[in-house]
This record gives structure tokens, C-alpha cells and sequence, in this order.
């Protein structure tokens, strides 16, 4: 019978057992062929009682005689697994052999140490190799390239050249890394023009690697040209592009791409879906995001953390607030990025005390809160007008040495405002342990805005402009201040000065999704190819929402101009215009999406309450502040907003 756990020679009867315990599955037994000996054994890699590894004792005592093959398997072995100790070990005991100046094994052990990010220990081999070749060069600038130091990856490419060793693809895709990581384009540009003289820029792996590089510039019209001329793509140079795309907000580009990547054969990775998921979270394209989610389900790919966040992401900026909630229980082992994707959820659509819920729920789970953690509890509380809850987890977050961002700051100053504690919000920022941001005297505007103080919103406003001069959004809220006080002199003045220092305003626009086309509105629209029936529409719902007490708030209209041309004003805001489109291209009964490119004004909230009643169905407006929920006649943020 056969010893079940032994290393046995074939010259020899000697058989030497070792202990079971293994840092090796059975699934990782390796054989090595030492030419007359053949050990097979899957702990090779055990830690002997002298603090060496069995095997090295082996060979110091005679049992074994080592060729560099040996050497090269245990450093490859220790490199797969991460075991850097060991690697160590095998190391010097390889540097005390005959075999120390085979350059091979030197370019394992420099291997190793650059793939386990010990670069110090590696940058030591490369310094001290008498002789290097190409895959020595290689690999140093690989293990720089790829632990995000791509500033000495680069350094080491013309000291490469100047001893004349050509590059390979490695050595290009590498480069190609480490140079979209900076901010100077030209190293990238020069890298590609070597990839042109070497011959290597119709690589597959290069090729896709410029497509990166240009993606990162936010170059396209490049990216696409490399992307066209490779003969052979691979999921690499798809998903670049894709990926991209998605991150412009660019979502029919990024679908159109997918479309086309699956005519060609290939299949769409997690990474791809990703990408896709995150493009229709930033343009609200729900029916698209259902359609990629059935088709990764039809796939058999398996709903992984990461591709589940930017799921539940997508479902959430989306509207479909019930969609997340299921994803998230589906997601086998939720990590922080989900409970936060989840938090951000019920902040946005208003749902603060759920919020705080579910917060203390993720608490008792285990996992620690995070500063985006602390900064979706903030939010909640700033949306939801919990003010000493904000306070009370504002102190917590402190208290959990989690330090303060702008962020953080910004928020705190909103929720304090918002609240009407002005004085309190100025006096916060006063105290602050940082340089007050524009964004941070902007949420005190903002809030001068929401609660007609005009003085401080002026005082705001003059630190908003030294910092941001450029901004249209606080010369905006600081015209709307003036003129919602009657001051058209000086609302006049800061229009003037917007003109003379070319600051534009931005339109106001709402658009919603209609069987996958985007339907854009600006006030008072007379462009689209149904105005009349528009028009016609609304006039409709107009007359019977005033028929159960709605009553045109013109003080929302900010222009010197009488009653009468005050209300005709009003009555067509682009999310009016928007609602009338909707009502007329969706079945009866279904669910209605619009989404503002601005904070919604307080008449066309109230419009929104009024009509979700007339026509029986929810309507999910999503300004920039938050989400909107109207159904049967009140809305989900209590009118607080």
C-alpha cells in the first residue's frame, strides 16, 4: 500500500513522510520532474519546524539534488498564491546555489516580488542583475505599471532603449497603462508612435490598450480609429470603449456598441454589464436598464456584488425604487458599496427616516461605515428636515474617526439651512477647521433663496463669486433672491454683470423616456412636431386640476412683468410640457417619468400633486435635488424640499 502523503524518488526507497496539514488544496498538487527523481507532493510549500520550508530542508540535507526547474516552480507556486514569505525563502536559498546567476530564475524571483507589490524588494533584484533582457526590463516596468507607480514605469522605457533591447506587446500594453493614468497626453502619444515603429500598434492586446489610453484622454475620435483598424478585438477592447461611452453619460452610444459586440460573437462580461448599467443610472433610462438586466440574467452570469451595485444603482436613479430594494436581497453577500448604493437610494427619493433605518440595520450587520456612508445619512437628514438627527450622526461620524470632507460640510450647512437655522449655518461655517469652498457659502445661498434672506444671501453670494466667478448657478439664485423681493434694480445689476463677464444661463429642460427615445422640453416649447396636441392636453388637465383647487402660483415667475403675462408664463415650465407629452404617448394607468435638469419650481410641484390625482397614476419627477413621488395627490417629500 502506497504512503498517501510522501515525497518518493525513483532511484531510491527512501520515502520520507510529512504532516498532513497543508497550506495547498488537493486541487493544487503539483508534480516535479527532477529528471531521475519525481516529487509529488501538495505541501511542498509547509513551513518546516526551523522556520525554513521542508522541501529547502530536503535539499540542504542531501535527499534532494535541485536543478533550476525546481527553483523556477516554487517561485512560480509562491507567486500564484501570494505567499511572500515563502518566496523569500526560496529566494536566498536559491541565491546561496550554483544556479544564482541563471538569469531566468533572477527574472521568476523579479516576477514575484513585482506581482506580490513588494517593489522595493523587486526594484533590489533589477538593480543588482548583472544582465538583463528584455523580459527583465519588462517585468519591472509591468510590476510598476500595475501598482500604480506609472511615473517610474516610464522612466525605465528610454533606459530600456538606450541599451538596446526592443520591446514587445507586454512591455507597450504596460507603458500604455501606466502613461492614462497621467495628466500629460503626449507620453501617451509618444508610446504610441514607438508602438507604430515597432510594428506593434495592430497588436490585439496593444490595440486595445491605446483604446484605453484614448478613452482615459476622453479622446473618442482616437479611440474609435484604433478601435476600427484592429483586425482582432478581443472583450478588452470592446469593454473599453463601452465603458467610456457610459462614463460621458453617453447611453446609445454604449448600447449601440453592446448591440454590436454580440453580432461579432463576443460575450458580454461582468464588466460589460457594468458599464452598461452605470450609463443608463446617469441618463435615468429605465426600460433600457430592464432590457440589459434580462439579458445578463439570460446569460447565466451570476449577480456578483459589484455588477449588483451598479444594478441596484441603476434601478434607484431610475425611479424604480421598489427594483432596488429586490436587488439588493437578492445580493448573496451585500459589502459597504451596496448598503451605501442602497442608503443613496432612500436619500434620494426622499425617504428619510427609512434611511436612518436601514443605517442602523448595516450597523448591526458588522460592517463599518464609511465617510459615503455617513455622507448618505447626512443627506437623508438635510432632505427629510431631520435636523437633530443630522447633528447627532454628524458627531457620530467624528466620533468614529471617519474625518469631514467638503462634502460633509456642504451638507451640514444644507441641512441647517434648510431647516431656516441660517444663523446657526453661517456660524458652522465660520468655525470650520477648512477654507470655506464655493460650494459650501452656495448651500447657505441656496438656502437664503428657499427662506427670502436677502441680506445674507448677498453676503453669501460675494464669497460664492470670488471663488466661482464663472458659475451661473449662485448669480441665478442671487437674481431670484432680488426678485422675489421686488429688488428688480438690483436683480437688473446682477444680470448685467453675468452679460459683461459672459456667464449664460443654463435653460431649464425636462425629457422623458418614451419606448426608448428621449423626448426633450424647454419652457414655453414651440418646436416640437406636436405642440397643438400638447398644448391641447394640457389646457385639459389645467382646467380640471383648477377645478379641485389648484390655484397658479405666479410668485414664482421671476420676470417684471404684470399678473396676466405672469400666469401664461407659468403655465408652460418644461416638466408641464413634459407631463402633457407623457399623458398622451403612455397607456392609462401606468407609471409616468420625467426628469429636470433643475430644482422644481414650488407652482409646478403643486401642479404635479393635483394632476396625479385627475389622472389616477403616479407620476416620478427627478430634479437635481432629489426624486418626486406624486400619487394621489400629495408627493413623497412631505413638501419639503
Amino acid at each position: 500500500m502506497e504512503t498517501p502523503i510522501s515525497l518518493r524518488f525513483l532511484s531510491t526507497s527512501t520515502a520520507i513522510p510529512i504532516a498532513s496539514t497543508s497550506v495547498l488544496s488537493s486541487s493544487e498538487e503539483e508534480v516535479f520532474d527532477l529528471g531521475s527523481h519525481i516529487i509529488q507532493e501538495k505541501d511542498y510549500l509547509r513551513k518546516s519546524p526551523n522556520g525554513g520550508l521542508r522541501i529547502l530542508d530536503l535539499i540542504d540535507q542531501g535527499f534532494l539534488e535541485p536543478d533550476g526547474k525546481l527553483y523556477n516552480q516554487l517561485l512560480n507556486k509562491c507567486t500564484q498564491l501570494g505567499k511572500i514569505k515563502e518566496g523569500k525563502l526560496v529566494h536566498t536559498h536559491f541565491m546561496n546555489s550554483k544556479y544564482k546567476h541563471y538569469m531566468v530564475i533572477q527574472n521568476t524571483v523579479l516576477n514575484m516580488y513585482a506581482k506580490c507589490n513588494c517593489l522595493d524588494d523587486a526594484r533590489d533584484v533589477f538593480d543588482k542583475m548583472p544582465v538583463k533582457d528584455m523580459v527583465t526590463w519588462t517585468v519591472m516596468i509591468t510590476g510598476y505599471s500595475q501598482n500604480d507607480k506609472p511615473e517610474e514605469a516610464l522612466v525605465l522605457f528610454p533606459q530600456m532603449l538606450r541599451v538596446e533591447l526592443k520591446p514587445n506587446h507586454f512591455t507597450f500594453s504596460s507603458l500604455l497603462k501606466a502613461a492614462g493614468t497621467r495628466t500629460d497626453e503626449r507620453e501617451g502619444e509618444q508610446i504610441h508612435g514607438y508602438c507604430l515603429k515597432y510594428g506593434y500598434d495592430l497588436n490585439v492586446y496593444v490595440g486595445s490598450a491605446l483604446v484605453e489610453l484614448y478613452c482615459r484622454y476622453d479622446r473618442m475620435k482616437e479611440a474609435h480609429f484604433v478601435f476600427d483598424g484592429l483586425a482582432d478585438k478581443n472583450e478588452v477592447s470592446w469593454n473599453s470603449l463601452i465603458a467610456a461611452h457610459a462614463r460621458k453619460s453617453e447611453g446609445d452610444k454604449a448600447l449601440k456598441l453592446f448591440q454590436k459586440m454580440q453580432r461579432h460573437d463576443f460575450k458580454p462580461t461582468h464588466f460589460t454589464y457594468s458599464s452598461i448599467f452605470s450609463a443608463c443610472a446617469s441618463t435615468g433610462s429605465l426600460e433600457q436598464g430592464k432590457w440589459i438586466h434580462a439579458h445578463m440574467v439570460k446569460s447565466g452570469l451570476k449577480l456578483v456584488a459589484f455588477i449588483g451595485n451598479t444594478l441596484l444603482d441603476m434601478y434607484a436613479k431610475s425611479g424604480s425604487f421598489d427594483d432596488a430594494i429586490r436587488v439588493f436581497d437578492r445580493l448573496v453577500k451585500p459589502d459597504v458599496v451596496s448598503w451605501n448604493s442602497m442608503l443613496t437610494a432612500y436619500a434620494q427619493h426622499g425617504l428619510g427616516v427609512q434611511t436612518l433605518e436601514h443605517f442602523e440595520k448595516m450597523m448591526k450587520t458588522g460592517i463599518e461605515p464609511n465617510s459615503v456612508t455617513f455622507l448618505c445619512v447626512l443627506t437623508a437628514c438635510s432632505h427629510g428636515g431631520l435636523l437633530e438627527k443630522g447633528q447627532h450622526y454628524f458627531a457620530l461620524m467624528k466620533n468614529s474617526n471617519i474625518e469631514p470632507d467638503v462634502s460633509h460640510y456642504v451638507t451640514m450647512v444644507d441641512l441647517l439651512g434648510r431647516a431656516g437655522q441660517l444663523d446657526c449655518a453661517l456660524n458652522f461655517i465660520k468655525e470650520l477647521p477648512i477654507e470655506p469652498t464655493s460650494a459650501i457659502w452656495g448651500a447657505l445661498l441656496g438656502a437664503c433663496r428657499m427662506h427670502k434672506n436677502m441680506e445674507l444671501g448677498a453676503y453669501a453670494a460675494e464669497h460664492v463669486f470670488e471663488l466661482d466667478p464663472y458659475n451661473s448657478g449662485p448669480h441665478i439664485l442671487l437674481y431670484n433672491i432680488y426678485a422675489a423681493a421686488g429688488k428688480w434694480n438690483e436683480a437688473s445689476k446682477v444680470r448685467k454683470f453675468m452679460k459683461e463677464i459672459g456667464v449664460k444661463k443654463e435653460p431649464a429642460c425636462s425629457w422623458v423616456d418614451i419606448e426608448n427615445y428621449v423626448h426633450m422640453f424647454v419652457a414655453n416649447d414651440e418646436n416640437h412636431p406636436m405642440q397643438d396636441e400638447i398644448s391641447k392636453m394640457w389646457e385639459k388637465i389645467s382646467e380640471k386640476i383648477k377645478e379641485i383647487g389648484y390655484v397658479p402660483d405666479t410668485s414664482h415667475v421671476l420676470l417684471h412683468v404684470d399678473e396676466q403675462e405672469r400666469e401664461v408664463k407659468l403655465q408652460y415650465h418644461s416638466e408641464k410640457l413634459a407631463l402633457a407629452f407623457a399623458l398622451l404617448k403612455t397607456p392609462p394607468g401606468s407609471t409616468i417619468r420625467i426628469k429636470k435638469n433643475i430644482r422644481v419650481c414650488g407652482d409646478c410641484h403643486s401642479v404635479f400633486k393635483f394632476a396625479s390625482l385627475v389622472v389616477e397614476r403616479e407620476i416620478i419627477l427627478r430634479d437635481t435635488n432629489r426624486f418626486h413621488h406624486f400619487h394621489r395627490g400629495s408627493c413623497s417629500c412631505g413638501d419639503y424640499w
